[in-house]
């Protein structure tokens, strides 16, 4: 059975950066891309990143290309966003999760989800 639990959330200035991690438990995780997702209040989940099974596709939301990277580590089963230069608008709680497709950006493409980490972005 998959599970994913994410950690690194908090409160953080405008201008900070944040380190998010996402644990792996379950089938080998080299055979999933994996994806972070996030929804502020009021708002429906969006796509923030994601990255293919092996590591060697990355792509990115539009608002978040150079100040966000992500990337993983298939021997530790983790994967990991690193959110630089952070805004008021990048609050909200972040989730990753995981498919065996690659590539994907749609909340109903993923199967497998983490409970989510709240990220804080003061003014």
């Amino acid at each position: 059975q998959v599970r994913l639990v994410e950690s690194g959330g908090g409160l953080v200035q405008a201008g900070g950066s944040l380190r998010l991690s996402c644990a792996y438990s379950g089938r080998t995780f080299s055979r999933y891309a994996m994806a972070w997702f996030r929804q502020a209040p009021g708002k429906e989940r969006a796509f923030v990143a994601g990255i293919s099974s092996g590591g060697g596709y990355t792509y990115y939301e539009d608002s978040v290309k150079g100040r966000f990277t992500i990337s993983r580590d298939n021997a530790k089963n983790t994967a990991s966003l690193q959110m630089n230069s952070l805004k008021p608008e990048d609050t909200a709680v972040y989730y990753c999760a995981v498919d065996r497709r690659n590539g994907l950006n749609l909340v109903t493409s993923y199967n497998f989800w983490g409970q989510g980490t709240q990220v804080t972005v003061s003014s």
